[in-house]
């Protein structure tokens, strides 16, 4: 079969505006951090706005709503939060079997952070008002986890950007016992994806200038999820697939690499509680802030598919995860059990 030009075209167009997407998305992070710690603004104020926030997926959602393409925004949701449950703990489990005592408090909340989404996909139709529900519903979950965490001596859910932040501003209580904080902070640099290679680095730079370089960052992330979109429209519109398979598989992959990282690299460096940060942070993001943008800029058919394909799969993977969990064990065969409910997925989604 002779693809077309036109489609080879698109396809390439596509990944262009992924990388963009991603590369604007760092850039963007970086210069925040720094521009924070310039201006002195609280580092803590920082990891509150930035942390359990996934914002490659932010900025392509509300993209794809704003140009009314609502159904393709909704499968990047359902397509990331089943890459961080399987791929990202699968791929974990597999490499690097661990032993940890995860919260119940955490449990609970991975649990039940998605069912106000659930209930409101029941009639069919996520509107506006909804949509507001669901994201002042993110509020004070993100809230009351970092009242936890700042009474508790581990730290579940701060980001690999805003540890970083943390680092920089060199907090007394972030310190190594040995006042080693500096080495600890280049230590946790390796959780990151190699795509900071290509991001220039900003500590040097005015507050100001930060700022600035933020805004362009900004611009260039509009520039790029537009570009995405489009392209990814005329992809599965040319290839005869609804838009929502489309999101949930091959968009949510791509922009869902990065969590490998942030997944699998503080697995193998014996720090599990960041990988458990990272899924319980971004499945509640997902799960209820993602959604309701998504539906505040356009409502959200959650019929069909929705309830027949996506939600039970979902349901399924965060039941094996919160299950390997709660007994302390993640293991090989339930990391091999994830990667084929995936697979599956994948494979239910174009059938």
């Amino acid at each position: 079969m002779i693809v077309p030009s036109s489609t080879v075209a698109l396809v390439s167009l596509f990944f262009v505006g992924v990388v963009l997407v991603i590369w604007c998305v760092e850039v963007f992070i970086e210069a925040v951090a720094q521009s924070a710690v310039s201006l002195g603004i609280s580092g803590f104020f920082l990891a509150v706005v930035l942390a359990g926030v996934d914002l490659e997926n932010a900025v392509l959602g509300v993209t794809a709503a704003f140009v009314e393409l609502p159904d393709l925004a909704l499968g990047t949701v359902f397509g990331e939060s089943l890459f961080v449950l399987t791929v990202a703990v699968g791929l974990a489990a597999i490499l690097v079997p661990f032993r940890m005592d995860v919260p119940r408090v955490y449990l609970l909340m991975l649990v039940l952070a998605p069912v106000p989404a659930f209930a409101l996909s029941i009639r069919g139709t996520v509107g506006p008002l909804e949509g507001a529900v669901l994201v002042v519903l993110f509020v004070p979950l993100l809230a009351y986890t970092f009242r936890h965490e700042r009474r508790s001596e581990t730290t579940y859910l701060l980001s690999d950007e805003v540890r970083e932040v943390v680092d920089i501003e060199g907090d007394a209580s972030t310190e190594a016992p040995d006042g080693g904080s500096e080495l600890e902070g280049q230590r946790e640099r390796k959780y990151d994806l190699d795509i900071d290679e290509f991001v220039p680095s900003f500590e040097h730079r005015s507050g100001g200038f930060n700022l600035g370089v933020a805004v362009l960052a900004m611009v260039g992330m509009t520039l790029g999820s537009g570009i995405t979109v489009v392209s990814a429209e005329g992809i599965f519109t040319a290839l005869g697939i609804s838009g929502l398979a489309f999101g949930a598989t091959v968009l949510s992959f791509i922009a869902s690499i990065e969590e490998l990282a942030l997944t699998v690299e503080p697995v193998r460096q014996n720090r599990p509680e960041l990988a458990v940060g990272n899924v319980v942070g971004s499945t509640v993001f997902y799960m209820t802030a993602n959604i309701g943008i998504i539906a505040l800029l356009h409502p959200v058919n959650t019929g069909g598919d929705v309830l027949t394909v996506h939600w039970p799969f979902f349901a399924g993977c965060l039941l094996v995860v919160t299950t390997m969990l709660a007994r302390g064990r993640v293991t090989r065969g339930g990391g091999a059990i994830l990667f084929g409910l995936y697979i599956a997925y994948w494979l239910v989604n174009y059938l």
